[in-house]
């Protein structure tokens, strides 16, 4: 590098942490109607979690370090980034928040937070591509392909990881839910009502199965505010996208509008999952077998056949080259 382009650098760096600097420190500024709305839910006992992606908070009743505050960048930038990206046809907006939600984000500014980030994974390292380019740092044309293809990438990247957030989120679901059912089980045999075990399971699989813990805990506040436990688990089977949430819920509302027994209904349900469940990990296995076939033709193959026909290959190269002679 040049002693110009690292002035250039230099100066670039300087400038990039002031305007920085001012940008937080005026964009920190609180009004007295934050001051007043965050009094009003630390009188409540409720953490200030609105505008998060990560999802609605926990239990405030419940023991348990509380979800840290967002940040100022969180809160405020993320979201006005977000509105460049944001769809005008309803139809793509619902259909993005149904995915938010599939993957466990309930904020209000879940869609503007992720849409924001998608923004900043698009342009940042173009930008970055740009600036290495002008100041020789790489060869240009070099430059402005990595910038465009790490472009491309935070472009794709956000949607499958959400897809991916989503399936390893309904795993874990697939695989804590035949335990709920037994202790829910274990509850209502007890003497306890269908909610107060909903509440009971939540808070003993809250260590072992913190995701459906939480989905439990909403469960059981929906229930509080009017909806039959039926209803609740339907609305948690829309959130996750799940089957075997509906289905559960199907299972509740039958024996409530039929009078059957909850409990037997529940014990058949538990164990037609955890059969499921046990199907599923067999055909997992079965599985492996194909597909660790490309690995071993591509990597361990070739290994072997170097291994075993090198000193023939060796052998032949040194009895032609006596054939043909000097």
């Amino acid at each position: 590098m040049t002693t110009e382009a690292f002035l250039m650098l230099i100066a670039f760096l300087m400038a990039s942490s002031g305007v920085l600097l001012v940008y937080t420190m005026v964009g920190a500024r609180r009004t007295r109607l934050d001051e007043r709305l965050e009094g009003l839910n630390e009188r409540a006992g409720v953490a200030v979690t609105a505008g998060t992606l990560g999802g609605l908070p926990g239990d405030p009743g419940a023991s348990g370090p509380r979800p840290a505050p967002p940040n100022q960048f969180t809160q405020t930038t993320l979201p006005k980034l977000g509105t460049a990206l944001m769809p005008t046809d309803e139809g793509e907006k619902s259909q993005l928040r149904t995915r938010l939600t599939h993957a466990g984000f309930y904020g209000r500014q879940a869609m503007a937070i992720f849409l924001g980030t998608k923004l900043l994974l698009i342009i940042v390292p173009a930008a970055i591509g740009l600036f290495l380019g002008v100041t020789g740092v790489l060869p240009t044309t070099e430059a402005f392909l990595g910038g465009a293809c790490l472009g491309i990438g935070g472009m794709i990247g956000p949607s499958f990881w959400l897809d991916g957030r989503k399936a390893k989120r309904q795993t874990s679901f697939r695989r804590s839910l035949p335990d709920a059912l037994d202790l829910l089980v274990i509850c209502l045999e007890g003497g306890l009502s269908l909610p107060g075990s909903l509440k009971r399971v939540g808070t003993e699989l809250r260590t072992a199965h913190p995701v459906l813990a939480l989905e439990l805990n909403i469960v059981q506040r929906e229930i509080q505010l009017g909806s039959s436990p039926g209803e609740a688990l339907q609305k948690m089977g829309i959130r996750t996208d799940l089957e075997e949430i509906r289905s559960l819920a199907s299972v509740i509302t039958q024996s409530e509008r039929y009078g059957a027994s909850l409990v037997k209904s529940l014990r058949v349900h538990a164990e037609t999952l955890r059969l499921k469940r046990q199907q599923r990990a067999e055909e997992m296995a079965q599985k492996a077998a194909v597909k660790i076939l490309l690995p071993t033709l591509l990597f361990i193959f070739p290994a072997i056949f170097v291994v075993i026909l090198g000193p023939a290959v060796f052998q032949i190269l040194e009895q032609l080259a006596q054939v043909v002679g000097p």
